[in-house]
């Protein structure tokens, strides 16, 4: 992807919570880029922080230390008027929708337009042209109790792109939805993103929807960044232990095995589904490894995952295996027990 200039700069972002003698740093000194255009995630444990970070990035919290600059503005600096315009730039959407259940599909997705004084006539137009947007024109006059969840949360995707935003803040959007809804919501995010060039900033505690939609990821634990790059090459090698946990527990699932020092991960990031590379480095090296765990899938025909696999215990037949990975390109770290059990 391109890289366009920043939309957010975040410098040394600090939130500090005061309770009576106690405080709690929920935020801590947080320094980084978001580009115009792409799709960012925001990834931590519960407790992490991630959420109150979200909300520094729209000023609903205000920051006890640093800058958060939004469009070369810097948000602790806007007066009320001032961020209540850079609001409506600033779109969100949520795990619970928040839609009014008393008003029709169609009044919901125009309620921002009807705030800002847009006529009647012109925000239903707009209005039935986001619905058209996001596969609900059908349901214009519907009632959100008469929705499904994805519906619901269609709705409030068309809604949140009524004031035609600069970002689109998704804070755990795709929890309270079923696997099959939520890789629908993805991929309809996927193509707002594309033809509208809106910049999205997805928040979430799972690594799937990360790895599915995103561009580029900020681990957080603690309040800081452990981890910031590109989406792949984290999945590929994470290299802090917070992105070990969020990386590799859906490898392991709940079925422990002895550990020893030959455990390696090894990750198919690019290969073709159909090549059956256990069997090429069985039959090449004449060396056996056992399988221990896989998450693995193809995508386009192509072979992407990991696996937890025992080497040989004997040195050369643990190098021969090893050399053959780097040979094909496949990148083979040895497993952490302390990430992984």
């Amino acid at each position: 992807m391109q890289q366009n200039e920043p939309i957010y700069r975040l410098r040394q972002v600090t939130k500090i919570f005061a309770d009576k003698n106690v405080q709690t740093t929920a935020v801590d000194h947080v320094d980084f880029d978001i580009y115009e255009g792409e799709i960012f995630g925001i990834i931590g444990m519960s407790g992490a922080g991630k959420s109150t970070l979200v909300r520094t990035l729209n000023r609903l919290e205000e920051v006890s230390e640093g800058e958060v600059i939004f469009d070369g503005k810097v948000l602790g600096d806007l007066s009320e008027k001032e961020l209540r315009a850079t609001r409506k730039e600033i779109a969100m959407i949520f795990q619970s929708f928040h839609l009014l259940n008393q008003k029709t599909v169609l009044d919901n997705v125009t309620l921002p337009l009807k705030l800002v004084g847009v006529g009647k006539k012109e925000r239903n137009k707009r209005g039935l042209e986001l619905l058209r947007i996001v596969g609900l024109t059908e349901k214009a006059k519907a009632y959100p109790a008469q929705l499904s969840g994805g519906q619901k949360q269609r709705v409030a995707i068309a809604r949140a792109l009524a004031l035609q935003p600069k970002v689109l803040l998704c804070d755990e959007a795709t929890s309270a939805l079923d696997p099959k809804i939520t890789e629908e919501i993805l991929n309809l995010l996927e193509s707002i993103n594309r033809t509208m060039n809106l910049t999205i900033i997805m928040i979430t505690h799972e690594m799937k929807v990360i790895e599915k939609i995103c561009h580029r990821v900020a681990i957080i634990d603690h309040g800081s960044v452990a981890e910031l790059g590109n989406v792949k090459e984290i999945f590929a090698n994470p290299k802090s232990k917070a992105a070990q946990k969020l990386v590799l527990p859906t490898l392991m699932g709940d079925n422990p095995f002895d550990w020893n020092n030959e455990c390696y991960r090894i990750v198919f990031n690019g290969f073709a589904a159909t090549e059956p590379i256990i069997a090429n480095l069985v039959q090449t090296t004449g060396e056996n490894i056992n399988i221990l765990s896989a998450n693995t899938r193809s995508v386009g025909g192509i072979a992407y995952g990991q696996m937890i696999v025992e080497l040989p215990k004997e040195p050369q037949g643990r190098k021969r295996v090893l050399d053959y990975f780097a040979q094909i390109g496949i990148t083979a770290v040895e497993a952490d027990r302390e990430v992984v059990v």
